[in-house]
């Protein structure tokens, strides 16, 4: 599976993620989103250290480019974290579905 990818992506509350989670899979360019509440973030942002409650995104896709331009248009950060993460090996069945949920 050559182009199936995990993306991980931070979004500020449960509901902004819930929200582009459902339009990234409507959309077809997530195959599943699973959200995790509760994570904790400490990082620099414009010289300062700061720190925040987030929620993970764990984004399982075979289109990474329309995917990442779909986040960019629906996620609030100025810069939102996307990170992609080839997909090495899976199971068969679930490679196969994950591939026939993404249009890409």
């Amino acid at each position: 599976m050559e182009n199936a990818m995990v993306v991980l992506c931070t979004f500020p509350d449960i509901e902004q993620a819930r929200q582009i989670g459902a339009a990234l899979v409507e959309r077809q360019v997530a195959a599943c989103v699973n959200l995790l509440p509760g994570v904790e973030s400490i990082y620099r942002w414009e010289g300062k250290v700061e720190q925040a409650s987030e929620v993970m995104g764990i984004i399982k896709t075979t289109c990474y480019p329309e995917l990442e331009a779909a986040i960019r248009e629906l996620h609030p950060y100025e810069v939102p974290e996307i990170l992609a993460l080839p997909i090495a090996a899976g199971s068969t069945g679930y490679l196969e579905w994950l591939v026939a949920s993404c249009r890409g």
